[in-house]
């Protein structure tokens, strides 16, 4: 394909950010999208790269993970362009197209080089594999009763001079933070991350309603890993549960595997929440696209059976779920249409990261990073910024 020409996805059902085109297409020229419109509008060039498909074919914006530790034997808690890169090179596959390196609680050693890496990385990354637009601080601050699969020795309290340092050793490129602002030195560190532009997510944390109510007016906005890691509903005490189901200020996490929170409760926390405050995330480890086995997380061995990670006590470590089919099982959850999924996967983390006005939705000017899924709903291809990242084998 010559460099210089458009690439035209033709006779497709087009998800663009005001409306749905039943027989649409989408033109795509030097990283951006520069036509969507109707077949009959299409007026061809002589270098167009035409794929034609079919109006069964879906072309949707792509997925924006804002909660991943790993894939196919990379985490971010390794330190390596490397294993960022294979991240990046294996997430078009399932439909992301961008992603915050995750963190997690580990010795202050371990995470200072996992987010210089990664601030390293980002400065250097290459257009077509899926892109690091940021990084996801999943602890240390958080709860020691809410752990979950973090390890507890390496909790602290949360510390407003440390996280400077830590955003300085990323080169600026925090861009949320999963803490528990209950926890001493909470609130101030929740204002100083509204602050300066970095999203405060309450999660691991077992505040109480009212402990939420401060942490939102200090500047909290979203919720990591709705159900997991909380104080859950109780019918005298919301908890972080209640917050999250009744606070409009908050963007809200969930991992819809149907292990992390039974189908019922996913469609439970649709309802209430919707697809306005919704985002779908993974929350994957290394193991995912691997074999059942034993993989390492923190320094923890992770025992994985088809579909669940577990630590060796049981408790849930992470997933090893796909985009892809946390949009399925959203959609057979909860019934929600793909208009609605869009929001979930791309609309919303692109507002709450800030990114709106390049991605998140298939709008002219906006990058180029598009998804094309069949009948069933499988990815068949991914452009990352206008690159053909995936494409699936016949």
């Amino acid at each position: 394909m010559d460099t210089h020409s458009s690439i035209i996805i033709y006779n497709v059902t087009v998800y663009s950010e005001n409306q749905t085109l039943k027989n649409g297409y989408i033109k795509l020229t030097n990283k951006k999208i520069t036509e969507i419109g109707e077949i009959h509008q299409y007026v061809g060039q002589p270098k167009d790269h035409v794929i034609e498909l079919s109006p069964s074919y879906k072309v949707i914006p792509g997925a924006i993970d804002v909660h991943i530790h790993g894939v196919n034997n990379a985490d971010a808690m390794d330190g390596t362009a490397e294993a960022l890169k294979t991240m990046a090179r294996t997430l078009p596959k399932e439909g992301t197209t961008s992603f915050l390196a995750t963190t997690m609680t580990q010795s202050n050693e371990a995470v200072e080089k996992a987010l210089r890496n990664a601030g390293a990385y980002i400065e250097e990354q290459t257009d077509q594999d899926a892109e690091v637009v940021g990084i996801h601080l999943e602890g240390p601050f958080i709860s020691p009763k809410r752990a979950g699969a973090q390890p507890p020795t390496h909790i602290q309290d949360p510390n407003v001079s440390l996280f400077q340092e830590w955003q300085k050793a990323a080169g600026g490129h925090i861009k949320l933070v999963t803490l528990a602002p209950e926890q001493p030195n909470g609130l101030a560190l929740t204002s100083y991350l509204k602050e300066t532009n970095v999203v405060a997510s309450i999660g691991h944390s077992d505040s109480t309603y009212d402990q939420v109510d401060e942490a939102i007016e200090a500047g909290a906005s979203h919720i990591t890993h709705l159900y997991n890691g909380m104080r859950g509903l109780h019918h005298r005490e919301p908890g972080v549960l209640g917050a999250a189901y009744l606070r409009d200020e908050l963007f809200v996490e969930l991992i819809t595997d149907g292990i992390h929170c039974r189908p019922e409760m996913v469609k439970l926390a649709y309802d209430q929440i919707t697809s306005e405050r919704m985002i779908l995330i993974t929350d994957s480890l290394r193991a995912k696209c691997l074999k059942n086995g034993t993989y390492d997380l923190g320094g923890q061995p992770v025992h994985v059976n088809d579909t669940t990670a577990t630590l060796a006590d049981g408790t849930l470590a992470g997933s090893i779920l796909k985009m892809n089919d946390a949009i399925k099982n959203t959609m057979s959850f909860t019934n929600c249409s793909l208009e609605d999924i869009v929001k979930m996967t791309a609309e919303n983390p692109a507002k709450q990261l800030n990114l709106f006005d390049t991605k998140g939705s298939l709008k002219i000017g906006k990058d180029a990073d598009i998804v094309v899924l069949n009948e069933n709903l499988d990815v068949e291809m991914t452009f990352c910024r206008g690159t053909l990242s995936f494409q699936k084998e016949d």
